[in-house]
């Protein structure tokens, strides 16, 4: 079932999420995809070590030939390229998105991924996407044709306040056009456990409630070494708390929907 990393407010780490756990699923020996929707690339650079632009093919490929610029319809898995990470796979993100938005908006393909999706199940046993900082074309056709959404939170005021818009989003996607989608969870991204303020943010969103995963994913330095080095944490340092917060957060998270 097809995992979303999404929240409309940048910066809260959801790439690094992203990235994460499709390395660790991977690293369990599970045939693993990540789709990178964000034209930043960020997850493309973190995974591959260069621009989004210098894989080929991208994910725009797949938009191109949605819109009728190939005559030959090629499958979804067409589009995918390797990564060094063995049983990890990436359809990776391109500059070209933004300019493409307006057409596959004009021309209604919200539907192409979703489609794309079904497919793409049939080869891959995890499959998990990154979006936009944004409600956009290609974060509604992510939602539309996804099971779950995973939210990440990073510990401030400005993040909870867009974290009940990004809920409201969510519901109202699922209220008209995917009823499967549901809210996993919310993954409290660079927690800092002797500071008072995320101490009272995280516990009244557990009081109110909202579905706050554990354990909490603590703040390390060592998060900039992963991502200059291109390797996920889980081939970086496998023994890091962060790492093995990672890796029990993917687990109970993969448990909770099995």
């Amino acid at each position: 079932m097809p995992l979303v990393v999404f929240n409309q407010k940048g910066g809260v780490g959801k790439s690094t999420i992203a990235c994460n756990l499709a390395a660790i699923s991977a690293s369990q020996g599970l045939r693993t995809l990540l789709i990178d929707l964000d034209q930043q690339g960020n997850s493309t650079q973190y995974l591959l070590g260069g621009p989004a632009d210098e894989a080929q093919p991208t994910v725009a490929s797949f938009f191109d030939q949605s819109l009728g610029y190939s005559f030959r319809q090629a499958p979804a898995t067409d589009f995918v390229v390797t990564t060094p990470f063995e049983g990890l796979h990436l359809m990776a993100s391109s500059t070209r998105l933004d300019e493409l938005q307006s057409k596959l908006e004009s021309r209604h393909k919200i539907y192409k991924l979703r489609e794309a999706l079904q497919e793409l199940a049939q080869t891959y046993e995890r499959i998990y996407i990154d979006t936009p900082p944004a409600l956009n074309f290609y974060t509604r056709s992510a939602l539309m044709g996804a099971r779950g959404c995973l939210i990440p939170f990073d510990c401030d005021d400005f993040s909870r306040q867009a974290l009940y818009t990004l809920l409201q989003n969510v519901q109202e996607i699922r209220a008209d056009h995917n009823p499967h989608l549901s809210v996993e969870g919310i993954v409290v991204n660079q927690f800092q456990p002797r500071a008072k303020l995320p101490q009272r943010l995280v516990q009244e969103l557990v009081d109110e409630g909202l579905p706050v995963l554990q354990p909490y994913l603590p703040s390390s330095v060592i998060v900039r070494e992963s991502h200059e080095q291109s390797r996920p944490m889980i081939h970086l340092e496998p023994a890091h708390k962060l790492t093995q917060a990672l890796v029990a957060l993917h687990d109970g998270l993969h448990a909770a929907r099995a």
